[in-house]
């Protein structure tokens, strides 16, 4: 499997963005996909997870409220749409796809099988 991320960018405070992430290869092993991020001297931070089948959904703290994951099975593709950013979201946001069929904690960056390579969001004060 490989997970290809887009739709980093730059954006001033209270801006929006919209990531994307791609998976190819045998996806039909893929249970949930979840976005993380890390910032520069920080560690690898969950930002969201979606179950691909029934699309439940699961949000950091922080985050819930401002983003939102979506998944669009059609395209094979989900997103992370991204609302009122501020400079604290600053950070690699990288796509990561879980096999794992029964029931492990979605927001521990070890249980997900494949990552994307990460895009870049900036945001400006």
């Amino acid at each position: 499997v490989q997970l290809q991320a887009s739709g980093g960018g730059l954006v001033q405070a209270g801006g929006s963005l919209r990531l994307s992430c791609a998976p190819s290869g045998r996806t039909f092993i893929i249970n949930r996909m979840g976005w993380f991020r890390q910032a520069p001297g920080k560690e690898r931070e969950f930002v969201a997870s979606i179950k691909l089948s029934g699309g439940s959904t699961d949000y950091a703290d922080s985050m819930e409220g401002r983003f939102t994951i979506s998944r669009d099975n059609a395209k094979n593709t989900v997103y992370l749409q991204m609302n009122n950013l501020n400079p604290e979201d600053t950070a690699l946001y990288y796509c990561a796809a879980m096999t794992t069929t029964y029931y492990v904690t979605p927001r521990s960056p070890h249980v997900y099988n494949y990552w994307g390579q990460g895009t870049q969001v900036t945001v400006s004060s």
